[in-house]
């Protein structure tokens, strides 16, 4: 149930985060959203490694958005190049 939860989450902080972040992404906005998921997933991985976060949790939304728009920045670099 915690990877739903994170999934969720992720939906809106890929929303979110392309609102920071505005511009054209190579993938468009459902890539974005995508990326949102996967930012809150590794929001909520490194919470729980670094202790942050207990087992039964979900990630914080705050975490979760600061994931996607680090995963977000990652992306743009490494389309841009191509």
């Amino acid at each position: 149930m915690d990877l739903l939860g994170w999934i969720a989450i992720g939906l809106l902080a890929g929303a979110l985060a392309k609102l920071i972040m505005p511009g054209r992404d190579p993938g468009g906005c459902v890539v974005t959203i995508l990326l949102g998921m996967a930012g809150a997933l590794l929001a909520g991985f490194l919470g729980r490694l670094g202790g942050f976060y207990a087992p039964g949790e979900r990630a914080g939304f705050i975490a979760a958005t600061l994931g996607a728009v680090a995963i977000l920045m990652a992306y743009r670099s490494l389309a841009g190049r191509r």
